[in-house]
């Protein structure tokens, strides 16, 4: 049987320890994504300090990273098709070891965003690649709860840029931490070269030419409730990557005067909570027997966090109860990503999942982006400090970005395997 006919899961799914080094390498790698992509929130202060960033400069500097990384996914997801997801996180190692590099050296705000830029590329298949192993060896049933055990894991790289960055940026400075960063990214790179390995992992789509792989996108985008599930995927995520990877901190400091200590107490703590949660949500899908239930509920929860941030008057501690309330509410990703992934047959994963991903990474650009731009027309205060009402207004913005989403998800066809069965676990 050829690499690219190999069935899911049918004689191939690692057991054992063979699966948890697996699925240990590929969290690592996707670790390092976790972490870059979340790393400006922390010490976004300290950059606009150094370097007298605005709010869109900022925005722009958190958002670039998406903006790349959105823009990698199709090519991305053909590579991962064509010549296996192993070669496609290897190379992408290397160009994310150079944009962590360049972002330790930087002198100047242009030089940041290059560097950013640069990253997006670099940390393009950290979950899309993972993913696509995930599906080609394991049955589709465990979809999710390997996602969720995928970005749960990851998320320690989420953790990584709260507390112990903000630690790190005060005992040694953000360039050197950043150096250190470089290392841990070359080691992930180095674990995947020795601990990926087999068929499965390997080409699965033959000797497919680029026309027809880009007519596999076509057809990828056409699938049945391909557009709502987009749109989840565009705001689900960028809620998160918007307030906990970019404005959690300013909001922090400009309100309630946290230090950089604090912050990333407080930071740490929201995406703590996100991880635990996330092992929950990754299970939901089989104890509703559905996807649908589990990201409605998910993405009700979060819009309902964000309402009561615009509308409510938060203070010093019921601001970290909030925090943490949305890490657990917003971690509803993984039913999300099974969905998604649920609705392309096999020659077209890579490509279906990593289109999926554009949404998710391209709704954060857009928010981040936004966003900033928001936030700069309230303009700063007497002493630089942003007013809480922009901060409100961001909340608003993302409460109805999910909420218009949520009104076309709920039309969706949802595919799960449970579906099919009563509650006995039997086929209807």
């Amino acid at each position: 049987m050829k690499d690219s006919q190999i069935p899911t899961g049918v004689g191939v799914a690692p057991v054992g320890s063979q699966a948890a080094l697996l699925i240990a390498v590929l969290a690592g790698i996707y670790s390092v994504s976790q972490f870059l992509r979340n790393s400006i929130g922390v010490i976004a202060p300290n950059l606009a300090a150094d370097l007298s960033l605005t709010a869109t400069d900022l925005g722009l500097l958190s958002s670039g990273f998406f903006l790349t990384f959105a823009a990698a996914q199709i090519p991305v997801g053909i590579s991962i098709d064509r010549y296996g997801p192993r070669r496609v996180m290897l190379v992408c190692s290397l160009i994310a070891v150079a944009g962590v590099l360049l972002f330790a050296l930087a002198r100047d705000a242009t030089m940041l965003v290059g560097a950013r830029l640069l990253l997006g590329i670099g940390c393009s298949s950290f979950f899309m690649a993972p993913l696509a192993i995930y599906a080609r060896l394991f049955p589709p049933e465990r979809f999710a709860f390997l996602t969720g055990i995928q970005l749960s894991i990851g998320n320690f790289g989420t953790l990584a840029a709260t507390a112990p960055l903000a630690f790190a940026a005060e005992s040694i400075g953000w360039r050197a931490s950043f150096l250190v960063v470089a290392a841990f990214a070359a080691a992930a790179g180095l674990a995947v070269f020795l601990g990926v390995r087999g068929p499965a992992v390997t080409a699965w789509a033959g000797r497919e030419s680029w026309r027809m792989a880009l007519a596999g996108v076509r057809e990828a985008v056409c699938v049945r409730s391909f557009w709502p599930l987009f749109l989840m995927h565009a705001t689900g995520y960028a809620a998160f990557g918007t307030v906990i990877g970019l404005w959690a901190g300013p909001f922090l400091s400009d309100v309630y005067g946290f230090d950089l200590e604090r912050r990333g107490v407080a930071l740490f703590a929201a995406s703590a909570t996100q991880i635990a949660a996330l092992f929950l949500w990754g299970a939901a899908d089989r104890l509703l027997r559905g996807y649908k239930p589990p990201v409605v509920l998910g993405a009700s929860a979060t819009i309902a966090c964000l309402a009561y941030a615009a509308l409510m008057p938060l203070g010093p501690v019921s601001v970290l109860v909030w925090l943490v309330a949305f890490g657990a509410a917003v971690a509803y990703t993984p039913p999300v990503m099974a969905h998604g992934k649920s609705l392309f047959p096999q020659n077209l994963i890579g490509r279906g999942i990593t289109l999926m991903n554009i949404g998710t990474m391209g709704g954060v650009f857009v928010m981040q982006t936004v966003t900033g731009r928001l936030m700069d027309l309230f303009g700063r205060g007497p002493l630089g400090h942003y007013p809480q009402e922009a901060y409100k207004a961001v909340f608003s913005l993302l409460a109805l970005a999910i909420a218009a989403a949520l009104i076309t998800y709920v039309l969706a066809h949802d595919p799960h395997p449970g579906r099919d069965r009563d509650p006995g676990g039997t086929k209807k």
